[in-house]
């Protein structure tokens, strides 16, 4: 794998591992797509640095568990928004 690459995983996981961030934000945090974080620590990261890969992989799945119920916050807040306007 190409040095950059193997970087690029390393850094974005460091990231996602210290922030506890989605991969949505990590990606925009480093300005390149949501497929290649998600592949990046997903599958890359596996083979570069098993440690850290574990730690991410706890990360993602917390974010995973909780996706439904910041969705319904967002849609809660997005009405509420809506009525003060109104």
């Amino acid at each position: 794998m190409w040095e950059y690459i193997e970087e690029r995983a390393v850094k974005c996981a460091e990231y996602i591992v210290s922030t506890g961030c989605t991969v949505r934000a990590c990606s925009a945090h480093f300005s390149i797509s949501k497929s290649t974080v998600h592949k990046d620590v997903a599958e890359r990261l596996r083979y570069i640095n098993e440690d850290l890969f574990e730690q991410v992989r706890q990360v993602l799945n917390l974010n995973l568990s909780e996706r439904h119920i910041r969705g319904g916050i967002a849609t809660k807040e997005k009405y509420e928004a809506k009525v003060v306007k109104a």
